[in-house]
């Protein structure tokens, strides 16, 4: 099976009818895909109210892949609001709970930052991580190109397999060592997840600028570029049982749109999505 959706649920006004208010936008978005990235726990920790609230608005089926708080994968360069990391995890374990409980976690990405390098403490520090969430489901996402030069690229996957890390495939903009290839290589035979985040290269390595997030996703894909993903899809469609693909290139509004043109081209009906409400003007 291969899910499509969009990382969050906000920023997508062509799939919403005019004056929708934000509160709704989660129903409303489940109308449309089967699976959604909850990003806003990459910024905090979400209380337990709001996982309950988003089961509610979902249908049975619907597949929530939650992203790992930023003091978990070292984005945050303060303190972390907690006495030490195990607590950290603890309330992040316990805030998920809604969601396995219902039998709607996919997973959980844990995507470091572009100076998380190929090393010995990082490969230790993969390895703590996968203890603390248990049998929680985990994918891992890289941002340094280290982890897949000729050196490591081998090791680095069986690693990922070894670990029961799933692999997060990456598409992005090839723009030096803070970006990946992508490795069409799933490490798990159960789930494998696809981020496509556009292939701005001008803008992927600007974090100087006041709205370098804004550029660094401005892109939108053309029918060839998704072609070739209906393909690499096909070919992990035969090593992997179940495929999660995320657009990422939300800057433009581009994403929803992308995403329903794959879906097209993939053949795919979702018969179990939310029902859609009327825009009458």
């Amino acid at each position: 099976m291969i899910y499509v959706g969009l990382t969050g649920w906000g920023d997508h006004d062509s799939i919403y009818p005019s004056g929708i208010s934000a509160k709704d936008k989660l129903q409303e978005y489940a109308a449309h895909f089967p699976t959604v990235e909850v990003d806003s726990y990459f910024y905090a920790i979400q209380p337990r109210q709001n996982v309950e609230k988003w089961i509610r608005e979902t249908p049975k089926s619907f597949q929530f892949i939650v992203k790992a708080y930023q003091g978990m994968t070292g984005h945050e360069r303060g303190e972390i609001p907690y006495k030490n990391k195990e607590e950290m995890f603890s309330a992040f374990l316990t805030s998920i709970e809604p969601f396995i409980e219902a039998g709607k976690l996919a997973m959980v990405l844990f995507q470091f930052p572009p100076w998380f390098d190929c090393r010995r403490e990082h490969v230790m520090y993969l390895r703590w991580c996968r203890e603390q969430m248990v049998d929680v489901p985990v994918a891992l996402e890289f941002r340094h190109q280290s982890w897949f030069t000729p050196r490591f690229y081998e090791k680095t996957l069986k690693f990922m397999e070894e670990e029961k890390w799933i692999h997060s495939i990456c598409d992005e903009p090839q723009a030096g060592e803070g970006s990946i290839p992508t490795v069409l290589y799933p490490t798990d035979s159960k789930k494998t997840l696809v981020r496509l985040h556009g292939r701005n290269v001008y803008g992927w390595n600007r974090p100087s600028e006041e709205n370098w997030r804004a550029v660094r996703y401005l892109y939108r894909y053309n029918e060839a570029e998704l072609a070739e993903w209906v393909e690499h899809l096909k070919k992990l469609e035969k090593k992997t049982e179940n495929i999660y693909v995320l657009f990422n290139n939300n800057s433009g509004g581009d994403a929803a749109d992308n995403a329903k043109q794959l879906i097209q081209m993939l053949g795919i009906e979702y018969t179990d999505l939310a029902p859609r409400q009327l825009d009458l003007f």
